[in-house]
Protein backbone atom coordinates (compact mmCIF):
# COMPACT_ATOMS: atom_id res chain seq x y z
CA UNK A 1 0.00 0.00 0.00
CA UNK A 2 3.00 2.56 0.86
CA UNK A 3 3.83 2.19 -2.91
CA UNK A 4 0.17 2.95 -4.37
CA UNK A 5 -0.68 5.68 -6.07
CA UNK A 6 -4.33 6.67 -7.00
CA UNK A 7 -4.78 8.74 -9.92
CA UNK A 8 -7.90 10.38 -9.53
CA UNK A 9 -8.10 11.92 -13.08
CA UNK A 10 -7.19 8.79 -14.81
CA UNK A 11 -8.11 5.06 -15.00
CA UNK A 12 -8.89 2.33 -12.35
CA UNK A 13 -6.02 1.74 -10.56
CA UNK A 14 -6.57 -1.47 -8.77
CA UNK A 15 -7.43 -4.97 -10.67
CA UNK A 16 -8.98 -6.69 -8.18
CA UNK A 17 -12.46 -7.27 -6.23
CA UNK A 18 -12.09 -7.13 -2.90
CA UNK A 19 -9.29 -5.54 -0.60
CA UNK A 20 -8.74 -6.35 2.94
CA UNK A 21 -7.22 -2.66 4.71
CA UNK A 22 -4.68 -3.59 7.08
CA UNK A 23 -2.92 -0.20 7.15
CA UNK A 24 -2.04 0.72 10.77
CA UNK A 25 -2.15 4.34 9.58
CA UNK A 26 -5.61 5.35 10.14
CA UNK A 27 -5.28 7.96 7.57
CA UNK A 28 -4.12 5.51 5.02
CA UNK A 29 -6.34 3.39 5.55
CA UNK A 30 -9.40 5.62 5.67
CA UNK A 31 -7.88 7.30 2.44
CA UNK A 32 -7.17 3.85 0.33
CA UNK A 33 -10.77 2.75 1.51
CA UNK A 34 -12.50 5.80 -0.16
CA UNK A 35 -10.12 5.81 -3.21
CA UNK A 36 -10.65 2.06 -3.30
CA UNK A 37 -14.69 2.13 -3.08
CA UNK A 38 -14.54 4.94 -5.63
CA UNK A 39 -13.14 2.65 -8.62
CA UNK A 40 -15.75 0.07 -7.29
CA UNK A 41 -13.37 -1.90 -5.31
CA UNK A 42 -15.15 -3.47 -2.15
CA UNK A 43 -12.90 -2.87 1.07
CA UNK A 44 -12.95 -4.92 4.30
CA UNK A 45 -13.85 -3.00 6.45
CA UNK A 46 -15.76 -0.41 4.50
CA UNK A 47 -14.97 3.03 4.65
CA UNK A 48 -17.92 4.19 6.49
CA UNK A 49 -16.99 1.68 9.09
CA UNK A 50 -13.41 3.04 9.56
CA UNK A 51 -14.68 6.73 9.77
CA UNK A 52 -16.80 5.44 13.00
CA UNK A 53 -14.35 3.11 14.36
CA UNK A 54 -10.90 5.55 13.82
CA UNK A 55 -13.12 8.06 16.39
CA UNK A 56 -13.85 7.29 19.87
CA UNK A 57 -16.63 9.76 19.71
CA UNK A 58 -17.95 8.31 16.11
CA UNK A 59 -17.60 4.47 17.82
CA UNK A 60 -19.78 5.73 21.07
CA UNK A 61 -22.44 7.35 19.15
CA UNK A 62 -22.90 3.99 17.13
CA UNK A 63 -22.77 1.69 20.22
CA UNK A 64 -25.45 4.09 21.86
CA UNK A 65 -27.74 4.07 18.88
CA UNK A 66 -27.19 0.26 18.88
CA UNK A 67 -28.34 0.15 22.70
CA UNK A 68 -24.57 -1.75 22.54
CA UNK A 69 -23.96 -0.85 27.09
CA UNK A 70 -20.70 0.94 27.18
CA UNK A 71 -18.90 3.33 29.88
CA UNK A 72 -21.10 6.72 30.82
CA UNK A 73 -19.22 9.31 28.63
CA UNK A 74 -19.50 12.66 28.22
CA UNK A 75 -18.26 15.06 25.10
CA UNK A 76 -17.37 18.77 25.78
CA UNK A 77 -15.53 21.65 23.98
CA UNK A 78 -14.24 24.06 25.95
CA UNK A 79 -11.90 23.93 29.16
CA UNK A 80 -15.01 25.28 31.64
CA UNK A 81 -17.34 22.49 30.54
CA UNK A 82 -14.64 19.55 30.43
CA UNK A 83 -14.22 20.52 34.51
CA UNK A 84 -18.09 20.65 34.99
CA UNK A 85 -18.27 17.20 33.10
CA UNK A 86 -15.15 15.47 34.70
CA UNK A 87 -16.78 16.90 38.30
CA UNK A 88 -20.28 15.63 37.62
CA UNK A 89 -18.82 11.80 36.48
CA UNK A 90 -16.70 11.71 39.55
CA UNK A 91 -13.29 10.65 40.21
CA UNK A 92 -11.58 8.78 38.91
CA UNK A 93 -12.60 9.80 34.96
CA UNK A 94 -10.61 8.90 31.98
CA UNK A 95 -9.63 11.82 29.94
CA UNK A 96 -9.10 10.19 25.98
CA UNK A 97 -8.53 11.59 22.71
CA UNK A 98 -10.98 11.53 20.45
CA UNK A 99 -7.99 10.03 17.50
CA UNK A 100 -5.56 7.39 18.77
CA UNK A 101 -4.84 3.68 19.36
CA UNK A 102 -2.76 1.88 22.16
CA UNK A 103 -3.64 3.46 24.70
CA UNK A 104 -1.66 6.25 24.03
CA UNK A 105 -2.64 10.05 25.55
CA UNK A 106 -4.63 8.44 28.14
CA UNK A 107 -5.43 9.85 31.28
CA UNK A 108 -7.21 8.44 34.58
CA UNK A 109 -7.96 11.79 36.76
CA UNK A 110 -8.27 11.09 39.98
CA UNK A 111 -9.04 14.97 41.92
CA UNK A 112 -9.73 18.42 40.79
CA UNK A 113 -6.14 19.66 40.74
CA UNK A 114 -5.00 16.76 38.34
CA UNK A 115 -8.35 17.47 36.11
CA UNK A 116 -7.28 21.64 35.65
CA UNK A 117 -3.96 20.83 35.13
CA UNK A 118 -5.02 17.74 32.24
CA UNK A 119 -7.49 20.26 30.54
CA UNK A 120 -4.75 23.20 31.10
CA UNK A 121 -2.25 20.95 29.19
CA UNK A 122 -4.76 20.02 26.50
CA UNK A 123 -6.12 23.23 25.92
CA UNK A 124 -2.30 24.72 25.21
CA UNK A 125 -1.77 21.63 22.63
CA UNK A 126 -4.87 22.29 20.69
CA UNK A 127 -4.27 25.91 20.47
CA UNK A 128 -0.76 25.43 19.32
CA UNK A 129 -1.90 23.27 16.91
CA UNK A 130 -4.73 25.67 15.39
CA UNK A 131 -7.18 22.80 16.62
CA UNK A 132 -10.29 23.29 18.84
CA UNK A 133 -9.86 20.92 21.62
CA UNK A 134 -12.27 17.89 21.94
CA UNK A 135 -12.80 17.05 25.12
CA UNK A 136 -13.96 12.99 25.82
CA UNK A 137 -14.17 11.92 28.83
CA UNK A 138 -15.22 8.55 30.37
CA UNK A 139 -16.20 7.16 34.01
CA UNK A 140 -13.27 4.69 35.32
CA UNK A 141 -14.76 1.52 35.05
CA UNK A 142 -12.84 -0.24 38.29
CA UNK A 143 -11.85 -3.92 36.01
CA UNK A 144 -10.35 -6.70 37.69
CA UNK A 145 -6.52 -6.38 36.67
CA UNK A 146 -8.05 -7.06 33.19
CA UNK A 147 -10.33 -6.33 30.20
CA UNK A 148 -11.39 -8.73 27.80
CA UNK A 149 -10.87 -8.49 23.61
CA UNK A 150 -12.61 -10.26 20.75
CA UNK A 151 -11.97 -10.69 17.35
CA UNK A 152 -15.12 -10.62 15.38
CA UNK A 153 -14.82 -11.83 11.14
CA UNK A 154 -18.12 -11.74 9.44
CA UNK A 155 -20.98 -12.59 11.86
CA UNK A 156 -18.65 -14.89 14.06
CA UNK A 157 -16.92 -13.89 17.08
CA UNK A 158 -13.51 -16.40 16.45
CA UNK A 159 -11.24 -16.22 19.47
CA UNK A 160 -11.33 -13.93 22.73
CA UNK A 161 -8.69 -12.86 25.33
CA UNK A 162 -8.10 -11.53 28.48
CA UNK A 163 -5.42 -8.62 28.38
CA UNK A 164 -3.84 -8.71 32.15
CA UNK A 165 -1.45 -6.28 33.32
CA UNK A 166 -0.87 -4.63 37.17
CA UNK A 167 -1.80 -0.90 35.28
CA UNK A 168 -5.41 0.05 34.78
CA UNK A 169 -4.30 0.22 30.72
CA UNK A 170 -3.91 -3.47 29.67
CA UNK A 171 -2.97 -2.96 26.04
CA UNK A 172 -0.45 -5.36 24.95
CA UNK A 173 1.57 -2.40 23.14
CA UNK A 174 1.67 -1.19 26.56
CA UNK A 175 2.92 -4.01 28.08
CA UNK A 176 0.18 -6.31 28.65
CA UNK A 177 -0.29 -9.89 28.36
CA UNK A 178 -2.87 -12.48 27.01
CA UNK A 179 -4.32 -15.25 28.28
CA UNK A 180 -7.01 -17.66 26.98
CA UNK A 181 -10.79 -16.87 27.71
CA UNK A 182 -13.12 -19.40 27.04
CA UNK A 183 -15.91 -18.71 24.59
CA UNK A 184 -18.81 -20.40 23.74
CA UNK A 185 -21.38 -18.76 21.15
CA UNK A 186 -24.31 -17.66 21.89
CA UNK A 187 -22.75 -16.26 25.44
CA UNK A 188 -23.18 -12.87 26.57
CA UNK A 189 -19.17 -11.96 25.35
CA UNK A 190 -20.00 -13.31 21.70
CA UNK A 191 -23.49 -11.77 21.68
CA UNK A 192 -22.06 -8.46 22.99
CA UNK A 193 -19.04 -8.74 20.38
CA UNK A 194 -21.42 -9.11 17.31
CA UNK A 195 -23.73 -6.42 18.80
CA UNK A 196 -20.66 -3.97 18.57
CA UNK A 197 -19.38 -4.87 14.86
CA UNK A 198 -22.55 -4.46 13.77
CA UNK A 199 -23.39 -1.41 15.33
CA UNK A 200 -20.26 0.40 13.53
CA UNK A 201 -20.69 -1.88 10.43
CA UNK A 202 -17.35 -3.51 11.23
CA UNK A 203 -16.69 -6.62 9.57
CA UNK A 204 -12.78 -7.67 10.55
CA UNK A 205 -12.91 -5.67 13.84
CA UNK A 206 -11.85 -5.94 17.43
CA UNK A 207 -13.58 -4.99 20.41
CA UNK A 208 -12.67 -4.04 23.55
CA UNK A 209 -14.92 -4.83 26.55
CA UNK A 210 -15.00 -4.20 30.35
CA UNK A 211 -16.07 -5.85 33.50
CA UNK A 212 -18.09 -4.01 35.53
CA UNK A 213 -17.72 -4.74 39.57
CA UNK A 214 -21.14 -5.70 39.23
CA UNK A 215 -20.74 -8.55 36.85
CA UNK A 216 -21.59 -6.18 33.56
CA UNK A 217 -20.16 -6.15 30.68
CA UNK A 218 -19.34 -2.59 28.86
CA UNK A 219 -18.11 -2.18 25.05
CA UNK A 220 -15.24 0.20 25.52
CA UNK A 221 -13.83 0.68 21.93
CA UNK A 222 -13.80 -1.11 18.54
CA UNK A 223 -10.79 -1.65 16.27
CA UNK A 224 -11.29 -1.47 12.53
CA UNK A 225 -7.69 -2.88 12.15
CA UNK A 226 -7.08 -5.24 14.54
CA UNK A 227 -3.75 -6.29 15.18
CA UNK A 228 -3.59 -10.03 17.09
CA UNK A 229 0.26 -11.25 17.84
CA UNK A 230 -1.55 -11.26 21.40
CA UNK A 231 -4.10 -13.11 20.93
CA UNK A 232 -1.96 -16.04 18.63
CA UNK A 233 -0.06 -16.33 21.70
CA UNK A 234 -2.92 -16.85 23.76
CA UNK A 235 -5.28 -19.22 21.83
CA UNK A 236 -5.33 -22.13 18.91
CA UNK A 237 -7.66 -20.33 16.67
CA UNK A 238 -5.86 -19.30 13.52
CA UNK A 239 -6.86 -15.72 13.02
CA UNK A 240 -5.10 -14.93 9.72
CA UNK A 241 -6.97 -17.90 8.30
CA UNK A 242 -10.20 -17.01 9.10
CA UNK A 243 -9.67 -13.18 8.19
CA UNK A 244 -8.64 -14.51 4.78
CA UNK A 245 -11.53 -16.97 4.84
CA UNK A 246 -14.12 -14.55 5.04
CA UNK A 247 -12.17 -11.87 2.52
CA UNK A 248 -12.43 -15.14 -0.05
CA UNK A 249 -15.93 -15.93 0.88
CA UNK A 250 -16.74 -11.71 0.12
CA UNK A 251 -15.08 -12.00 -3.05
CA UNK A 252 -16.86 -15.18 -4.37
CA UNK A 253 -20.31 -12.75 -3.03
CA UNK A 254 -19.31 -9.88 -4.80
CA UNK A 255 -18.80 -12.76 -8.21
CA UNK A 256 -22.19 -14.00 -8.08
CA UNK A 257 -23.94 -10.80 -7.64
CA UNK A 258 -22.24 -9.28 -10.43
CA UNK A 259 -23.00 -12.55 -12.76
CA UNK A 260 -26.46 -12.44 -11.87
CA UNK A 261 -26.61 -8.38 -12.74
CA UNK A 262 -25.14 -9.23 -16.67
CA UNK A 263 -27.65 -12.10 -16.60
CA UNK A 264 -30.29 -9.59 -16.10
CA UNK A 265 -29.18 -7.42 -18.32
Amino acid sequence: MRHVTFDLNGAKTRDCDVFLIRCVSHSRALYAARLLQMQGVRTVSSYEALVTCGDKVLTTLALLEHDVPTPRTAITLSEESALESIEEIGYPAVLKPPVGSWGRLMAKINDRQAAEALVEHKMHDARCRSQDATFYIQDYVDKPGRDIRTLVVGDETVCAVYRNSRHWITNTARGGDTSRLPLTPGDDIDRLSRAAAQAVGGEIVAVDILEAPDGSFLVNEVNHTPEFHGAMQATDVNIAEKMVDYVLEVQRTSEVHCTSRQEDL
